[in-house]
């Protein structure tokens, strides 16, 4: 299989199937001297994990980072670092009626006329679970990033079904297991998720990335630019089926004369492009929005086909998510991190330097 690598000067590979004996992934091009313990991954795989609240899987992997290369005595040394982490909880008995199964909405079919062969056990190499080597790398980019630049990554969970968020306060995100950015509605979420799951049904949801703190400059026009890598590495992501920078799709019912962010000498008086012009960073807070599907595993029937081309009624068993969205905060927040620092390192390759270029508007709105 072709393709499981992304970016250029600080790139990715992850490895691993959902029910092999491990999941892994190699980051090439880290900059020296990036402190990293196995620590470090902790917060973090944790935000992505199943097992943690009854809105998710059941399945419950311990996700434990091993550092193979690439750091000694806790300093990244510029060469490959290879993180291991090692399945503790599969059931493949759980795919056991499927394998020879297509799950509608599923990659069965499509793996299936690509390759000739997949593997059932948990999706395979199209699970979910492959996203935890994504956060991971992610938490890499996302350390060197806050050091060397102050940019700060936050994702939110923005939408789940047709609920939309009472208002944004996102000091809260993080106390709660959808990532919503307010408290009150809390307690309706979980009512929400309660009487879904019980349906045997599941709901689509958006989740939003601000990324602050960014220099004016990063991107590369035409084929490098920032938001086209943005979107490429958003709709990597298993499930995702839609991507938006800043106004996005609202963009086609606005005016040009509301749309254009008037720029002074204090600040931007808007973002609706969302921190981007002409695929290049324009150092107001970069906004993305990702939209997610509804979970296809569900243990409502339904007709298919299986490899004979036989009709056959599909029932998905095992331990899936209700909402998928819901644990997508801190994998969008990863591949956002992994897009900029893979820009940055490539705009100081190119145009280290160049220097500060005056003027310079202040990002945030108003100055």
């Amino acid at each position: 299989m072709s393709a499981n690598t992304f970016g250029k000067l600080f790139s990715v590979t992850t490895f691993g199937e959902s029910h092999g004996p491990a999941i892994g992934c190699v980051v090439d091009g880290c900059p020296p001297g990036l402190a990293l313990t196995p620590d470090d991954f902790r917060h973090d795989l944790a935000r992505r994990a199943t097992g943690k609240t009854r809105h998710t899987s059941a399945r419950h992997e311990a996700d434990e980072v091993e550092i193979l290369s690439g750091v000694y005595e806790g300093l990244t040394t510029g060469t490959p670092i290879a993180l291991l982490i090692r399945n503790t909880d599969q059931r493949s008995k759980d795919y056991a009626k499927i394998a020879e199964q297509f799950r509608p909405g599923h990659a069965d079919y499509t793996y299936w006329q690509k390759y000739g062969i997949r593997d059932p056990r948990g999706g395979g190499r199209s699970s979910a679970r492959e996203t935890t080597m994504r956060v991971a790398a992610g938490v890499i980019a996302k350390k060197w990033l806050a050091q060397r630049y102050g940019v700060r990554v936050q994702g939110f969970m923005s939408q789940i079904g047709d609920i939309t968020p009472a208002g944004y306060d996102l000091t809260v995100v993080e106390d709660n297991p959808f990532f919503w950015p307010h408290a009150a509605q809390v307690d309706a979420l979980e009512a929400y998720m309660d009487a879904l799951r019980k349906s045997g049904d599941s709901v689509g949801a958006r989740v939003d990335v601000i990324a602050d703190g960014l220099p004016p400059g990063w991107g590369e026009p035409i084929y490098g630019k920032l938001d086209g890598e943005l979107a490429a590495a958003l709709m990597s992501i298993n499930a995702v089926k839609g991507v938006e920078i800043g106004d996005g799709f609202a963009s086609v019912a606005q005016l040009g004369s509301e749309h254009r962010d008037h720029m002074a000498a204090s600040g931007f008086a808007s973002n609706h492009a969302g921190g981007i012009l002409g695929g290049i960073s324009t150092g107001q807070p970069l906004r993305c929005s990702t939209a997610f599907k509804p979970t296809s595993s569900l243990r409502l029937p339904v007709d298919s086909l299986d490899i004979h081309g036989d009709t056959v009624e599909v029932i998905t068993t095992g331990r899936h998510d209700p909402c998928v969205g819901i644990r997508a905060t801190p994998i969008c927040e990863a591949m956002v991190a992994l897009v900029l620092i893979d820009q940055a390192l490539r705009h100081r390759a190119q145009c280290g330097d160049v220097g500060d270029i005056t003027p310079r508007i202040p990002g945030h709105v108003g100055g």
